[in-house]
């Protein structure tokens, strides 16, 4: 049982470990293989909370411990990612150094505004911890999804040709405000279903199977375009899910 204890953990350190080298390779530029790892790492963060319940082995340390994984994997690595994709903005490169010496204060400021994301995603992971309304879905988005997001950019343009995201992203004005509006849905009022369920029944999870229908249309609709798209499919469901219950 004592080793049984300790697989949720170990499962998480496995998240951590992913989103420290996806950290390590937006770092050096390969935008492609940092968000690949990402996923890898949303995987794990599933696998843990699953293994915690068939094993009936939570703990207060695995909770704090799933937070801190999540820091890096879903908040570090999508901000070094949009800080990959300024530096290709303003100089061109995303593996290039970064070299204080030879960058303006504007330079600097635009590079660094990366880090909103960072930011925001460690108040959203403590504003989770200590919200009591979170236990059974979630107030604004969660951090993996935001993570998704920013990961689904560089594997969108790898796998599909689509030349008008290329243009925006060489406009760091752009990204930016893309920062911002997914950095401030983090910690936004807005209450979120959660995706995990109890049973298969239609009426417990009809929210959750008409997104995820809705997800099959729009990917044979717009192929790898599904991807960055689903964290507003996600809050324009969680909108309808929150008026259909006031009613």
């Amino acid at each position: 049982m004592s080793i049984v204890k300790h697989i949720p953990n170990t499962i998480t350190c496995l998240n951590l470990f992913s989103g420290c080298t996806a950290s390590l390779l937006a770092v050096e530029g390969h935008l492609e293989l940092a968000a690949a790892l990402v996923l890898v790492a949303s995987v794990f963060d599933f696998m843990d909370g699953l293994a915690a319940r068939a094993l009936k082995a939570y703990s207060a340390m695995g909770k704090e411990l799933d937070s801190l994984a999540d820091m890096v994997s879903f908040g570090l690595t999508p901000g070094l990612i949009a800080f990959g994709y300024l530096k290709i903005a303003i100089l061109g490169d995303a593996s290039v150094d970064f070299n204080p010496d030879e960058l303006s204060i504007s330079q600097m400021a635009i590079l660094l505004s990366a880090f909103i994301i960072p930011i925001f995603s460690a108040l959203r992971l403590a504003k989770f911890n200590v919200d009591e309304r979170q236990a059974a879905s979630f107030v604004g988005v969660p951090t993996p999804a935001n993570a998704m997001f920013w990961a689904s950019i560089p594997l969108v343009l790898y796998f599909g040709d689509y030349p008008f995201i290329v243009e925006w992203l060489n406009n760091p004005a752009i990204i930016i405000v893309a920062i911002v509006i997914t950095s401030l849905l983090l910690t936004a009022e807005i209450p979120m279903f959660a995706l995990k369920v109890k049973n298969l029944s239609w009426q417990d999870n009809k929210i959750r199977y008409l997104f995820l229908m809705s997800l099959v249309l729009l990917a044979v609709l717009v192929k790898w375009l599904v991807i960055p798209l689903v964290i507003f499919v996600y809050i324009l469901f969680s909108m309808i899910d929150n008026l259909t219950k006031k009613k």
